[in-house]
């Protein structure tokens, strides 16, 4: 077929399709696989194959968008999304973990945090919701205070801040401008103070706002009631 021949025939397809139809119902399957290639071809240049390629690009993207939200949306919030990142084995941990020890972690958000396990509880909590960078953030202040060398202070420092201060930090916690700045400006001679500002809104941020929803999750309620089964 000469190309002004497959032109004529491209354009009366164009024309006779209606919008919106899928180009494999414009060819049918006896025509010559060079043929549909040829017509497919000159289709895709034309205004409405351009429509219709971008309407499928944007179906694969919306399907691709509404997988991810259907993840998301199944995020547990379980006894075992606590027992998989235990620092010990989960059965042992759960033996260890009396309901004394849990019901204590409701007297105040210091008691959960003084306790390695009400730590780990808390964190898999905070994994459902997304926010654990704020539990990483006032570990790693704690853990900053115990340094002895000024060395790795300064070193030490700085990459705490690169990493949870700085704005678009890989995990930014959720602090207003002035902290922030405040603590930028403490970059300058870094001390083990200079991220009490910080530590402390972040502190008083999870202890008004997740720790009181944890109290309240499927997770605390099934660990309180899992040690009291053990026994009774």
């Amino acid at each position: 077929m000469s190309q002004e021949v497959t032109d004529s025939v491209t354009q009366g397809l164009i024309e006779a399709c209606p919008a919106g139809a899928h180009t494999s119902h414009i060819f049918p399957a006896v025509l010559p696989t060079t043929r549909q290639s040829s017509l497919t071809h000159s289709l895709s240049h034309h205004p409405v194959g351009k429509d219709l390629q971008a309407m499928r690009t944007g179906q694969r993207q919306n399907k691709g968008m509404r997988t991810r939200l259907g993840c998301l949306s199944h995020k547990s919030d379980s006894c075992s999304d606590f027992t998989a990142i235990l620092p010990d084995k989960p059965n042992r941990a759960l033996k260890r973990l009396s309901t004394e020890e849990a019901t204590r972690w409701a007297d105040s958000f210091d008691v959960l945090l003084s306790h390695k396990y009400g730590v780990a509880a808390f964190r898999a909590f905070l994994k459902t919701e997304f926010s654990e960078e704020n539990l990483e953030f006032w570990l790693a202040c704690e853990e900053f205070k115990k340094t002895r060398s000024t060395a790795k202070l300064v070193s030490k420092a700085h990459r705490i801040f690169e990493e949870f201060v700085d704005v678009q930090a890989p995990r930014e916690v959720n602090i207003d401008f002035q902290t922030r700045e405040a603590t930028r400006k403490n970059m300058q001679e870094p001390s083990l103070t200079c991220f009490d500002q910080a530590q402390g809104k972040v502190h008083s941020l999870m202890e008004k706002d997740s720790y009181p929803r944890f109290l309240r999750s499927k997770m605390y309620l099934d660990l309180l009631s899992q040690s009291q089964r053990r026994l009774s």
